[in-house]
């Protein structure tokens, strides 16, 4: 996974839609845990966005590559300020003890 980190939610959002429209780019799966909606108590308040997406090059394909799948976090900065080891260690800990 790879993470690229935003100062203002506008720029996060203009970033999702230029992957979105690439041509060389195909979204496959979206997680977007900044919607309103989101049960953010179900990730201890932590909020993103994940894609998963396949990049779709002459070079991809010339390396039978083209259908593996990777992972772009689009995170605000103060969200990745409070990334840590320890604390993601502790978060895998509590969503195991709830059974995720």
């Amino acid at each position: 996974r790879q993470s690229i980190v935003f100062e203002e939610l506008n720029d996060l959002l203009a970033c999702m839609k230029a992957i979105a429209t690439d041509p060389e780019s195909k979204i496959v799966r979206a997680k977007n845990r900044l919607r309103p909606d989101y049960e953010s108590s179900i990730t201890a308040g932590y909020r993103d966005v994940v894609l998963n997406l396949q990049v779709l090059t002459n070079e991809t394909r010339q390396l039978k590559i083209e259908t593996h799948v990777c992972e772009v976090q689009l995170i605000t900065i103060d969200f990745a300020m409070l990334k840590t080891e320890d604390g993601h260690q502790r978060y895998v800990s509590w969503r195991n003890l709830k059974g995720k």
